[in-house]
């Protein structure tokens, strides 16, 4: 099962040219920079944009082919937008029930969307009296009760602030582990990506410029990412304890300490590292208040730049991390791949 795309778009100076194939379940996420395409494309997915030429299926579904062209209100896709656009002459559970009655088939339950959205206290409720966060869960809902096969999700937490993302997010990893409905999700935030994606397309000027599973693309050198200064990689661990001020996860043999998070020993929780927040020594150091020196190998090293800079490929237990420095510091450690060196990463440069 797959989500199979082949796009072309022109439209003036700007022209989308893009082929992939996406699991057919689990968070694909649409990452770039403003203008390189992402929202043409799931607007295009949708059929939303008729000059698009290509092919669309979605878990052999066929929405678009050379002579086959499936209107947008037959598509079985759910659209959520960065604003809501929730009906505001209706409650909460009038515009859930607008979706409910226009399904072509049941799936998730009145029941099951409420419970896992966590919407059930906002049911009465006039929409203009939601925040921004519930409005956007309700959205959401509406979305889901339709029954889609697909559902895209255009930047949802963009018009939110810092703590309204904060309380949605939980919902949205929610949503990732209860259902199998594939997710197109494009968003242009690091801790978005890093939190729930499995897959991810990086778009670049309309065309793709690097696709597949999450911690593959991070961990490629060869990707315009990796060559800013905004250059991560995800680490993923079981949670030891939340014990002295400190969250303690278990990454393969090894042990991250980080601040404080919300959340109960056992529990899977995964972690951005920028490049930037990691130095390498070659010996351990013995006193220092790094609380992360860990050791690792060196995979690779790229010095092309033209900034002075380097960046380190690392194998770290079972993960793969970057890492920047400057040029000088790699000579000063005559640093070569298959060299065994320590990663520090400072505790508060460990984010969800």
């Amino acid at each position: 099962m797959s989500i199979d795309i082949e796009l072309q778009l022109r439209r003036g100076d700007f022209s989308l040219d893009l082929s992939f194939c996406a699991p057919g379940s689990g968070i694909t996420a649409v990452f770039g920079p403003s203008g390189c395409g992402k929202t043409t494309l799931l607007r295009a997915i949708a059929g939303l944009e008729p000059d698009a030429i290509g092919r669309v299926s979605v878990n052999d579904d066929i929405w678009q082919a050379p002579g086959t062209w499936v209107p947008t209100h037959r598509r079985a896709v759910g659209y959520v937008f960065q604003e809501a656009s929730l009906f505001p002459h209706l409650t909460v559970r009038g515009n859930l029930d607008y979706a409910l009655k226009r399904r072509r088939a049941a799936a998730l339950s009145f029941e099951q969307v409420v419970s896992l959205l966590g919407v059930e206290p906002l049911l009465q409720r006039n929409t203009h009296k939601l925040s921004g966060g519930e409005r956007q869960r309700v959205a959401i809902g509406r979305a889901l009760l339709s029954s889609p096969q697909l559902l895209l999700m255009d930047e949802p937490l963009a018009a939110l602030d810092s703590a309204s993302k904060a309380e949605i997010l939980p919902y949205l990893e929610r949503l990732h582990e209860s259902l199998a409905l594939p997710i197109i999700y494009v968003s242009h935030a690091a801790a978005e990506v890093a939190r729930l994606a499995d897959h991810l397309l990086l778009l670049k000027d309309g065309r793709l410029a690097a696709e597949g599973p999450l911690a593959k693309v991070l961990g490629d050198m060869d990707t315009p990412l990796a060559r800013t200064d905004e250059a991560f990689c995800i680490v993923g661990g079981e949670v030891e304890s939340t014990q002295q001020a400190l969250t303690t996860l278990r990454l393969g043999d090894q042990t991250l300490r980080l601040p404080p998070l919300d959340v109960q020993p056992k529990q899977r929780v995964r972690l951005r590292v920028y490049a930037r927040d990691i130095s390498l020594c070659l010996d351990r150091p013995t006193r220092s208040s790094i609380l992360n020196i860990l050791p690792a190998q060196v995979l690779d090293i790229d010095s092309g730049d033209g900034r002075g800079q380097c960046l380190v490929r690392l194998a770290v237990a079972d993960a793969v991390l970057l890492a920047r420095i400057s040029e000088h510091s790699r000579r000063q450690l005559d640093l070569k791949t298959g060299d065994a060196v320590y990663a520090q990463i400072k505790a508060m440069a460990l984010a969800r």
